[in-house]
């Protein structure tokens, strides 16, 4: 289990990131007009740099849902290598079942 304050800060990440997409979104698409005037876009430059920097969505990390373990992360389930055998192998998620050969 990972620990409670890196879950914690890694969910604010996600809030921010939620809470300052579309103004980042904004301020990328004038930054890489290049049809706009340098000084417009080096504005927008700043304005970018001045947002938090853990609005940023590569700032977040994926992280297991049961656990919280960052590694071996399944995008598909949300949940670590780990959890998933586990649950599987307990028949918590459906559909996926054990193979033997």
């Amino acid at each position: 289990m990972a620990k409670i304050g890196t879950i914690e800060t890694n969910e604010r990440r996600r809030k921010l990131t939620d809470r300052y997409a579309a103004k980042r979104a904004e301020l990328k698409a004038i930054v890489n007009d290049k049809t706009l005037p340098a000084e417009e876009r080096f504005v927008a430059t700043l304005a970018l740099a001045e947002l938090p920097r853990n609005s940023s969505k590569t700032r977040v990390r994926n992280r297991c849902r049961v656990t919280g373990r960052p590694r071996g992360y399944y995008r598909k389930f949300q949940i670590s290598r780990i959890a998933l055998r586990d649950l599987a192998s307990a028949a918590m998620i459906p559909g996926v079942v054990k193979s033997s050969w």
